[in-house]
């Protein structure tokens, strides 16, 4: 659901859809964020806890020439903050786990660009034995040609094809060794797409972050095939940007923006 919903926006021509799909995600997650915190937290607990801690530090600067007082007020300043972290662990802990899954699903169309006809780019492929790397043979379809005998590294057990090709669209790669086929989805678009860097062998939880297609058969020689998609940067205010770092900045101005508008305490 959430895959289709992405899709839609990107599909959207006229504007530069991956900048305003992060700016339109970030204010949304920001408005969450704030709502999730008003609704799991104890707000009048943590309004307590903020006067406290503005109360010693209020004392601080009043007796600042009382050694005593100031260290008991720094004292107490330490014990606050502990009680406020205390308060606003659960709400932000319920708040980021769904915000660290919607990342994850973002980065696999902002972190990276499809790739362009008439670009070369290469296809990489690591297989479990260097013998399996004299085996393996790539299946292409017609509109892709390879541009240069195909690499092998004995040593990191990987060969590499340098590969362009002449028409958009999604395809599908056939990789061949000791006997067995598999596939590597690839696409070439001009237009921000869900993007699979790489088609891993199991290991749940690099797949769960950097690849969207089912794991490679645990008896095939290959271990991993990837695509070199360039890595994606949005512009905005003159400034090349990470989307990531782009989409914190934005959904934290927004939270805090948010928070005023509604009174909630943070």
């Amino acid at each position: 659901m959430i895959a289709s919903s992405i899709s839609s926006v990107l599909l959207f021509q006229g504007l530069n859809s991956a900048l305003w799909m992060v700016l339109g995600v970030s204010v949304i997650v920001g408005l969450l964020m704030v709502v999730v915190f008003r609704y799991t937290s104890n707000q009048k607990a943590i309004g307590r806890a903020k006067d406290r801690l503005k109360a010693h530090l209020l004392a601080v600067r009043l007796f600042q020439d009382q050694l005593p007082v100031v260290l008991q007020s720094y004292g107490n300043i330490l014990l606050g903050t502990g009680a406020y972290l205390r308060l606003a662990f659960t709400p932000f802990l319920i708040a980021i786990i769904p915000v660290t899954f919607l990342m994850i699903q973002m980065d696999h169309y902002l972190g990276r660009m499809p790739l362009q006809t008439a670009q070369p780019f290469l296809i990489e492929a690591r297989v479990n034995d260097v013998e399996a790397l004299d085996q393996i043979q790539i299946h292409m379809p017609d509109a892709f040609v390879s541009t240069a005998p195909p690499v092998h590294i004995p040593k990191e057990k990987l060969a590499v094809w340098r590969v362009n090709t002449t028409r958009h669209g999604e395809f599908d790669l056939g990789f061949e060794v000791g006997g067995q086929t598999v596939s590597k989805h690839i696409v070439i678009s001009s237009v921000p797409a869900r993007l699979s860097p790489i088609r891993l062998r199991g290991m749940f939880w690099e797949r769960m972050l950097f690849s969207i297609e089912p794991a490679l058969p645990d008896s095939s020689l290959i271990q991993s095939i990837s695509i070199d998609y360039p890595e994606r940067n949005i512009e905005l205010m003159g400034i090349k940007w990470n989307w990531i770092v782009l989409f914190f900045i934005v959904s934290l101005a927004a939270g805090f923006i948010f928070k005023s508008v509604f009174g909630i305490q943070i």
